[in-house]
């Protein structure tokens, strides 16, 4: 990540919570517990640094793709020399599968087994991978994959290359763009799936054919340093999505897509972001959750020092009516934001359906959710929107130190079945929110408050 940005970035961040607004509280034990939140910081990537790519001397072993006939002209279907190569780098010790700088290597879907694989591996990304362009030619096999790696183990992602997911004739065949095209799902650029102890740093993944990096199944996983771009308008392009995964941190990430720029779903836990730049996009959610009445469980999810710039939502939880489940844990803090549309949203009642969707008097339990210190503009007269069900609440919502502003009017706070509490100074005010003076825990014998304002990894 560019020293240059993170800098600036900071700075931004650093600026923005001198706050002044409408409403302010004083109960100063809780505020007490939340000014401790500060999060320690994580043991960065052992990154292993090539001397010459062409060297074959040191204590790892170079496996370079063009060694099993890879081309890189951006023409040549290289898959099978990749494929080679990835077979002999699984089963030498302290590998490194080498895809060299300077090169436009095309690849058609495969997925690349790692059970086999010795740890200690390390997949050197300084070439750009790219994808076939034509959705018709796409093998029916890999609907959903262009890339995926599962069954890792101890493996690090590095390197200055891209992977390219050639995505804009799937865009323009989505319904998204066109109500008279069919709705189907479309590839992912990077899966790691079934995975464990994986690190990924420095590459850049864009233009995917729908989500641009999955992380599926895995436990302890760690990206740094990696940029996410695809436009503003691409359908369903999530940045990086989380499913079904734990113990996952996302660190120093700049990431513009035409969907959420992270989003996490159903059975996810133990999530760190922090120092994240999310725009364009629609903003850092969790959800969607609960479509098709399924159970969701997520909990433990912390951003800590984020910028959103442009995005059409900020800080979110959208869940479908009909669901069950819960969401709890959460802290979201010291987020600025710039022209920001639904600044701070739950949404109990999404639907991203073409069809209305009806109303069900189940849901998603969201209970637990902290917003501390986030400030900046917005382009929403509703600058916080605490939508939620009128059989399941939203409970044991916090805030603390909120300020934000609409540049040419007004804000105000909307809430439906909410219930929580202030500290500090908020603004626009969250009277709405204070039916309820007294946070209720979901379950009392395995809760303390403590864990509501202190959700470390």
């Amino acid at each position: 990540m560019d020293k240059l940005f993170m800098l600036s970035f900071l700075a931004l961040l650093i600026a923005a919570y001198g706050v002044a607004g409408n409403m302010v509280y004083d109960n100063m034990g809780m505020l007490g517990k939340l000014e401790c939140l500060d999060m320690e910081e994580e043991n960065d990537v052992d990154v292993f640094e090539i001397p010459s790519w062409t060297s074959e001397r040191g204590s790892k072993v170079l496996v370079n793709v063009e060694s099993f006939g890879a081309v890189g002209d951006g023409v040549s279907d290289d898959t099978q020399a990749f494929l080679k190569a990835w077979d002999t780098a699984c089963s030498t010790p302290k590998s490194v599968l080498l895809v060299p700088p300077g090169r436009r290597y095309l690849l058609s879907a495969t997925k690349f087994q790692g059970e086999q694989c010795e740890s200690d591996m390390v997949i050197q990304i300084d070439g750009t991978l790219v994808a076939p362009d034509e959705p018709k030619k796409w093998d029916p096999k890999f609907s959903r994959i262009w890339l995926e790696f599962s069954q890792l183990k101890g493996v690090l992602f590095q390197g200055n290359g891209v992977i390219d997911g050639s995505g804009s004739k799937w865009w323009a065949a989505s319904c998204k763009k066109n109500k008279s095209n069919p709705c189907k799902g479309a590839p992912s650029a990077l899966t790691i799936d079934s995975s464990r102890a994986v690190k990924v740093k420095g590459i850049t993944i864009q233009n995917s054919q729908q989500m641009n990096f999955v992380i599926s199944r895995s436990d302890s996983v760690r990206i740094y340093g990696v940029q996410v771009t695809a436009p503003g308008d691409s359908p369903n392009t999530d940045g990086i999505h989380i499913t079904q995964s734990t113990n996952v941190v996302l660190q120093d990430c700049k990431i513009g897509t035409g969907d959420d720029c992270v989003s996490i779903v159903n059975g996810s836990s133990n999530i760190k972001m922090k120092r994240i730049y999310c725009g364009p996009g629609h903003g850092i959610s969790i959800g969607s959750l609960g479509k098709d009445n399924s159970t969701a469980l997520v909990s433990k999810v912390v951003l800590d020092t984020a910028y959103l710039r442009e995005t059409t939502n900020g800080l979110r939880i959208k869940t479908w009516q009909g669901g069950s489940g819960y969401v709890r844990g959460v802290r979201f803090q010291n987020v600025r934001m710039e022209d920001v549309s639904n600044p701070i949203i739950i949404d109990q009642f999404y639907c991203d359906s073409p069809t209305t969707c009806q109303n069900q008097t189940s849901a998603v339990n969201i209970t637990q959710i902290v917003f501390r210190n986030i400030s900046g503009t917005t382009k929403s007269e509703k600058a916080m929107k605490f939508a939620c069900s009128d059989t399941v609440p939203c409970s044991n919502i916090i805030l603390s130190n909120i300020n934000l502003e609409k540049k040419d009017g007004t804000v105000e706070t909307y809430c439906n079945s909410a219930q929580g509490i202030g500290y500090g100074t908020i603004h626009p005010s969250a009277d709405c929110l204070n039916s309820h003076d007294k946070i209720y825990l979901a379950d009392p014998a395995e809760t303390r408050i403590e864990d509501i304002v202190h959700t470390e990894l």
